[in-house]
């Protein structure tokens, strides 16, 4: 099986999330056009609770099996790879179908008293079966991560994606006319159907990897069954009843051997499910205590808005508008930052497995350096022209004030994720649950006090979610240094702040002299100046400089000087 470089595994997944990023913003453009703002509330709506359920799932088992499979696969441990794989199998559809019983149970009793909207019902239901369905394609995920072969994650995930855009739009204008209810669980179905093409992909990609390996290993046990030529013609009898009698003692102290061995591996069975476990929980915990913030958020967030004398209807139109509309825009960039998390937890357990410290700093600096860099111009781009970016994308350019407030909080959000990993890969995870439980106590309280307040509304849930975002990311990164030493250089952060700031004043400068011109127009211009000024300066400041761009896979050879 392939493996691939950290930089090269990360720079697929880059690739990968990129197309789907982009990808994904034909959905988050048309299906407001098709069932309103509204309706994207109560497709958003269902969202929270499935991710609870998904976290007990997905939370922390991908991780553990990537970790301790990137561990085995550094010894040569084929046999417990093996075990691995099949103990997380085991583990991750056994709590799927329980908590898929438990759903489908309990529904009516979660949408009466948890959901604060009764039209979410269809789609929640329509939701259930990915339970399943993610829980066996994040097995296989993890596995392939764990050998640190990416692309089946990442053709995986490209096409569910595009499976998950043709079926989400096309079924929600179908089933529209039934009730803006029907219309979102079409789409809340579409994405059922890009999962099963996912999963799909992964187990073709699988038994074509193990194909491929069996025939392999029967290649090497034909060569290694075949008798070697004697180097004499004529052998006695004596000498070759010798021979066989030696043989035969080696074949019976090897079936010994064969026989200890495999009794000392079937006892390794719970040792393997018992580090799963200690991996997973807290990582589960960890990501747990986050998905329970996002569903807390928005039950607290539409009752808030309610006690500030909005109505259901609006509040739950501004709901949609910030978890459908806003909230995508600024994690565009994270398409990256997932990249490179994902690439760095198996990197730096191998890393950490082989006691190699100089190169746990190498990988997080490169991962953090590239994400500042690469998400620095993003946050300029939206904080300016946030207005014609919501008009154009959405046709809703009342919402750009919520775009505009969040924009400045994209940075931490995207270095946010290498420090996690860095964390679970350290077999820290417990500190990363502390610091999201953290930070989703003060997000909550926040919520209720700020939201509730008239004159503040929405934006009040805003605010909080930014000051949870700041407060996680920068506990994150004291707990970080205090593991492994590692800090930013701060004259980076100085350097990247100065060229966003430039580079956005100019751009501001170009949109204004083309006023006359269409906005989508002026639009492009001023962010094709923002980006090409803010790569100048990256490249004069020396942030960036020919030894990066000779890393790129692919393309790097072009700037190897010769």
């Amino acid at each position: 099986m392939t493996k691939q470089s950290f930089i090269k595994g990360a720079m697929i997944l880059l690739l990968a999330g990129m197309i789907n990023r982009i990808l994904g913003f034909i959905p988050r453009i048309t299906l407001p056009r098709i069932i309103g703002a509204e309706g994207v509330g109560i497709y958003q709506l269902s969202y929270p609770f499935l991710i609870v359920l998904l976290t007990f799932i997905t939370g922390g088992i991908p991780l553990a099996i990537a970790k301790w499979i990137a561990e085995a696969e550094s010894v040569g441990d084929t046999a417990r790879v093996k075990r691995i794989f099949r103990t997380a199998m085991v583990l991750s559809v056994s709590i799927a179908l329980a908590l898929t019983s438990l759903m489908l149970f309990f529904a009516p009793l979660i949408i009466k008293y948890i959901i604060p909207e009764p039209r979410v019902y269809q789609s929640f239901l329509v939701m259930s079966p990915l339970l399943v369905i993610i829980g066996i394609s994040a097995v296989y995920r993890g596995y392939f991560q764990g050998k640190q072969n990416m692309i089946p994650s990442a053709l995986s995930q490209t096409i569910e994606t595009i499976i998950r855009i043709i079926f989400s739009l096309a079924l929600s204008y179908v089933l529209l006319p039934y009730g803006l209810h029907w219309g979102a669980a079409g789409a809340m179905l579409g994405v059922v159907l890009g999962e099963v093409a996912a999963l799909v992909t992964m187990l073709l990609y699988y038994h074509r990897e193990r194909k491929k390996r069996n025939s392999s290993l029967s290649l090497e046990q034909q060569k290694a069954a075949e008798p070697e030529l004697s180097d004499s013609a004529n052998m006695n009898n004596s000498s070759s009843n010798e021979s066989m009698s030696d043989y035969n003692s080696t074949a019976l102290d090897t079936n010994k051997h064969k026989s200890k061995k495999k009794w000392f591996s079937n006892n390794k069975e719970d040792s393997i499910l018992g580090k799963l476990l200690t991996l997973s929980i807290p990582v589960t915990g960890s990501r747990l205590v986050g998905s329970i913030s996002y569903l807390l958020e928005s039950i607290f967030t539409a009752r808030s808005l309610a006690a500030a004398g909005i109505v259901t209807s609006i509040a739950t139109a501004q709901y949609g508008a910030l978890q459908g509309m806003i909230l995508p825009l600024i994690l565009l960039p994270t398409a990256l930052t997932y990249s490179l998390a994902v690439s760095l937890v198996p990197s730096l357990s191998e890393a950490a497995a082989q006691k190699q410290n100089h190169l746990i700093h190498k990988r997080l600096h490169q991962s953090m350096r590239i994400s500042l860099v690469a998400g620095a111009p993003f946050t300029i781009i939206m904080f300016l022209f946030a207005e014609p970016i919501c008009e154009l994308l959405y046709a809703h350019g009342e919402y750009a004030p919520m775009l505009q407030l969040i924009a400045p909080i994209g940075i931490f959000i995207y270095l946010q994720a290498p420090l996690q990993a860095t964390l679970q890969a350290l077999e820290k995870p417990g500190v990363a649950l502390g610091n999201t439980f953290i930070g989703a106590v003060v997000k909550i309280s926040l919520i209720i006090v700020l939201a509730s307040n008239p004159a503040l509304g929405i934006k009040g849930a805003l605010i909080a979610i930014a000051v949870n975002t700041v407060l996680v990311t920068v506990l994150h990164a004291i707990s970080v240094k205090r593991f492994v030493g590692f800090h930013m250089n701060i004259l980076d952060f100085v350097k990247v702040g100065a060229a966003i700031i430039i580079a956005g004043a100019f751009a501001h400068y170009v949109k204004s002299l083309l006023t006359a011109q269409p906005e989508w127009l002026s639009l492009l211009a001023a962010c094709i100046t923002t980006m090409i000024l803010y790569i100048y300066f990256m490249f004069l400041m020396r942030i960036i400089d020919r030894d990066d761009l000779t890393r790129i896979p692919y393309i790097g050879k072009w700037f190897v000087q010769h």
